[in-house]
């Protein structure tokens, strides 16, 4: 397993735990505003494999208690329940970041009991999905399959947006209300502009929208707050 990146520890990432986040390369979404575009071809030299990694978090045992794994979009690669097999073993809790486009690897790693925790990006509502992720005409059912499916409860996850003043508006947020109906956490992300975003000129929503955006989302979830405003 070739590893395309490794945050050596964050508060942040995984909610109540210590942990480090280790990215994995390749993405099927090609979002303009994109933090880790470097990663979408998988053409980004691997800082390191999985044998590494396991010899890294040897020396993190009793000051780490999670890993997170993210991309990129992990539920491509196909030695990924193994890859994480390995890891819980350890005694490592594991958060999984995900787009949800691929629901029957996400069902296995939880049916597998192999995830304590899911982060899954939904992009805008099923209106504006294609335009947000730079696939015009973009169906999704399969979206609709993750979501639906951890809104069962089987594992512990949020749902989150990055909110781009150029793809999000009010509209977005109703609809994206109503779609993820009586989830459990709802998280909105400003969006930052960085080197690495491929696309020039894309802005953030002022913090009085974002509070008007989150607004708007509260009465369809348990818990919606917002994130770097």
């Amino acid at each position: 397993m070739k590893i395309h990146g490794l945050q050596k520890m964050t508060l942040l990432d995984f909610p109540g735990r210590v942990a480090c986040t280790v990215f994995l390369g390749g993405c099927d979404f090609r979002c303009p505003f994109c933090h880790n575009s470097e990663l979408l071809d998988m053409n980004a030299p691997a800082v390191m494999d999985d044998v590494e990694l396991t010899d890294f978090l040897k020396t993190r045992t009793g000051i780490l208690d999670g890993v997170v794994i993210t991309g990129g979009e992990p539920t491509l690669r196909r030695e990924l329940p193994e890859f994480i097999e390995k890891i819980r073993d350890m005694g490592f809790k594991i958060k999984l970041d995900t787009t949800g486009n691929h629901p029957d690897v996400l069902k296995r790693l939880v049916s597998e009991r192999l995830i304590d925790y899911v982060a899954m990006d939904v992009k805008n509502c099923r209106e504006r999905y294609g335009e947000t992720i730079g696939i015009p005409g973009f169906g999704t059912d399969k979206i609709d399959e993750s979501i639906r499916f951890l809104l069962e409860g089987k594992v512990e996850y949020e749902f989150r947006t990055t909110v781009v003043k150029q793809f999000h508006d009010k509209d977005s947020f109703i609809g994206i209300g109503k779609w993820i109906r009586g989830a459990d956490r709802y998280f909105l992300q400003q969006f930052v502009d960085r080197e690495t975003v491929p696309f020039a000129g894309l802005e953030p929503r002022s913090e009085k929208e974002m509070k008007e955006y989150i607004h708007i989302v509260q009465p369809y979830v348990g818990t919606a707050e917002l994130r770097g405003v």
